[in-house]
């Protein structure tokens, strides 16, 4: 998901003019750059069930009727879990692939045109290919990142309400700091890394395939 969007924004953004794209390019990646625990206050501000502003803004446009728990609800806490890993996590490929596009053969494009091509057709023979290197480096640290969530988790939530939210890293941190399972512990930390292993494997087997080296 973070890979299709950050390719949607990014082409976007590269279509305005310097200004513009500078502009937001520093909105993208402000989160990246700004430290974690900062970042968390300002969404458990947001999710704040009272005074938080999500739900003024919800309760103002009628679309609820009454505050929730979002981090607090089994319902809503994964959930609002993903909007902050999405919105915190696309800043460096977005920054990315707008970089790598500067970097494609303008005069391919622009002949592709002249016979005809539609843009759909530009961007899947063109543009895609161009940009699939990218896209592998992509996939491959955002699958490492996402599985390596931890201290979001901790400051939130906890892993609650209900484990909902809990991840492979928490439930190590737990069994090895707070129950000393260190061997348990271990056997999952060797699980995570295998896991990620074979997942990042996959994913250059699909995108590496049809990369040029």
């Amino acid at each position: 998901m973070v890979v299709f969007f950050s390719l949607f924004v990014a082409s976007q953004t590269y279509q305005k003019n310097v200004i513009a794209r500078s502009f937001y390019r520093f909105v993208f990646f402000l989160p990246v750059v700004t430290g974690s625990v900062a970042v968390t206050v300002v969404w458990k501000w947001i999710y704040d069930p009272l005074s938080g502003i999500l739900n003024f803004v919800l309760k103002s446009g009628n679309i609820i009727t009454q505050n929730i728990s979002w981090l607090g609800d089994k319902h809503w806490a994964l959930l609002a879990i993903m909007i902050i890993l999405l919105t915190t996590s696309v800043g460096q490929p977005i920054i990315l692939y707008i970089a790598a596009m500067g970097n494609i053969d303008e005069s391919l494009v622009e002949a592709a045109r002249v016979d005809g091509a539609t843009e759909r057709q530009v961007f899947w023979n063109i543009k895609w290919p161009s940009l699939l290197p990218t896209t592998l480096y992509i996939a491959i640290i955002t699958t490492i990142n996402s599985f390596q969530i931890f201290a979001l988790i901790q400051l939130l939530t906890s892993g609650g309400p209900n484990y909902s939210t809990s991840t492979l890293m928490y439930y190590l941190y737990e069994k090895a700091f707070q129950l000393t399972e260190y061997g348990y512990a271990n056997t999952i930390g060797v699980f995570l890394a295998v896991m990620i292993a074979l997942v990042s494997f996959a994913q250059f087997k699909i995108f590496g395939s049809e990369v040029d080296y």
